[in-house]
C-alpha cells in the first residue's frame, strides 16, 4: 500500500495483510484511520481512497483485484480528475465472489 493517497475508479480491491501491523487511512482525508495486522483482509470499494499512515518493519500486505477487472488506474485527487472518474467508478460491477468466503460469502450479500 502507498503512503500518498489513491483510489482505483476501474476496480475493487482486495488487501490482505500477510504479516506485521500498520496505520491505514480509508476513505480520503476525512476518512477514518484503521489499525490492521496479519490475518486482517481489507475490501476498497472501487472509487475509495487509501493510504498507508505508519507500518512495522516487517508489514507485509498482499493485493488483488477480481478476476476479469478492468485495467488497476491509480488516481490521486488532484483537480480535474472528477466527473470522468466517477463514470469509471459506476461501471465498475459488483464482485462476482467473496475474496474470503468465494460464493455466496458476506460481500457478494452485503453488497446486493
Amino acid at each position: 500500500m502507498y503512503p500518498f493517497p489513491h483510489y482505483h475508479p476501474t476496480a475493487h480491491e482486495v488487501l490482505g495483510i500477510a504479516a506485521g501491523h500498520a496505520t491505514l487511512m480509508l476513505g480520503g482525508p476525512r476518512g477514518r484511520t484503521f489499525e490492521v495486522r496479519s490475518g486482517d483482509v481489507i475490501v476498497i470499494p472501487a472509487g475509495v481512497a487509501h493510504r498507508q499512515l505508519a507500518k512495522s518493519a516487517d508489514f507485509l500486505v498482499v493485493g488483488g483485484y477480481p478476476i476479469g477487472a478492468a485495467s488497476r488506474d491509480l488516481l490521486r485527487g488532484e483537480p480535474g480528475e472528477r466527473p470522468e472518474a466517477d463514470h469509471r467508478i459506476d461501471a465498475v460491477p459488483l464482485p462476482g465472489a467473496d475474496p474470503v468466503e468465494g460464493k455466496p460469502g458476506a460481500l457478494t450479500a452485503l453488497w446486493t
